[in-house]
């Protein structure tokens, strides 16, 4: 039994991988992380970049399909191969879990985050084309994102649903799901167990924003005691977040409403936690683990992170444990100048155009790798 192992059994908190590599499949990595308790795999499209980019993994496939495919026809192709392959690695956890774990999350692409019909289009279409029972697609939680997501569910549709930033989207997120299923029911479907969704809750980019604020008004600062109260809540911001995020999970599901959906074989939809890494060396490596440990829960980690936790990772209940707490902290930093719903506004855009770069960039290599396969070199 590893520390993994002991998260899920002792504290029902799901350890996922994020990250997915050709390698990690051919070599058998990935079915030993499986091995050592990880239940699940994300990824996203500047992973499948980093992944993709100045290999030869992807080469023969790559120009294989280069003969009757477009240059981004084929990345599609390259990625559902690693997908479906990771599905066949966890789908015993799917069976074993009954459809609680074992996921394995495809992301539309990131032109369309901010096109409801044809984030429903593509997503519909990953769906039918991979037809995997433990297949997530991921949907970005963008204005135009959560009508996708209810409409998705409602079809009966698992879903994770991705670049979640602040507590009002959250709530969004989550009558999209509720609804969803609502939805299914109203459309003649009587078992809802077989529809699963996570709400992938990013953390660590929180606190880079909100210390880069409260840096930015310390050194504005009129005298040294606003200054230091101003630093002083630094790296704060995002456990506090992600633990009151917690607090609203509990209360959307839990009474008649949801009660009525459960009795039907409904599964809640877990906060996952994202962006798990930390981004600031002078942070403890586990603080957006250690702190974020709770029931009906998943953390999604790199690679690092999941060599730190099973080599020093303490299990124990944290998600809950002061929600006091971190209720003060929040009204705190709103006391302070520090607007969470803004910060969170800027960090979807930024996530949005994060992956959209990361797209952009791996199409002009595989066309620039394209073009000198034509050319015979």
């Amino acid at each position: 039994m590893t520390t993994l192992d002991d998260l899920y059994a002792q504290q029902g908190q799901s350890p996922w991988l994020d990250n997915l590599r050709r390698d990690y499949l051919a070599q058998g990595k990935l079915q030993k992380l499986v091995d050592q308790g990880i239940r699940g795999v994300t990824s996203n499209p500047t992973i499948f970049a980093k992944a993709i980019e100045g290999v030869a993994d992807y080469d023969e496939q790559f120009k294989s399909l280069l003969e009757s495919h477009t240059v981004e026809a084929s990345y599609w192709e390259l990625v559902i191969t690693d997908i479906i392959d990771a599905l066949a690695v966890l789908r015993p956890v799917h069976e074993s879990s009954n459809g609680v774990d074992g996921y394995v999350s495809i992301e539309v692409a990131p032109a369309l985050a901010h096109d409801t019909s044809g984030t429903v289009a593509s997503a519909r279409e990953l769906h039918e084309r991979i037809d995997r029972p433990n297949l997530f697609v991921k949907i970005p939680a963008t204005v135009e994102g959560v009508p996708a997501i209810r409409t998705m569910i409602g079809e009966g549709r698992s879903i994770n649903v991705t670049l979640i930033f602040s507590l009002e989207r959250y709530d969004d997120v989550m009558e999209a799901y509720v609804g969803g299923l609502e939805d299914a029911v109203a459309a003649g479907t009587s078992d809802l167990s077989g529809i699963g969704s996570v709400a992938s809750f990013f953390v660590s980019r929180v606190d880079t924003e909100v210390d880069r604020r409260l840096e930015t008004a310390a050194a504005q600062a009129a005298d040294e005691t606003a200054k230091q109260a101003l630093l002083a809540v630094r790296g704060m911001a995002a456990i506090a977040q992600a633990q009151q995020a917690y607090q609203r999970f509990v209360k959307v599901f839990g009474g008649p409403r949801w009660e009525a959906l459960a009795a039907r074989g409904a599964k809640v939809q877990r906060p996952l936690w994202a962006s798990t890494s930390t981004k600031n060396p002078a942070y403890p490596d586990l603080a957006y683990v250690d702190n974020l440990i709770g029931p009906d829960t998943v953390n999604t980690m790199p690679d690092a992170t999941i060599d730190a936790f099973l080599d020093h990772g303490i299990v124990a209940r944290t998600i809950d444990a002061h929600p006091e707490q971190s209720a003060r902290v929040l009204a705190r930093l709103e006391a302070l100048g520090v607007d969470m719903a803004d910060v969170g506004r800027t960090l979807e855009d930024e996530g949005v155009a994060s992956f959209s770069k990361s797209f952009d960039e791996l199409m002009q290599s595989l066309t620039d790798k394209a073009n000198a396969l034509a050319a015979g070199h």
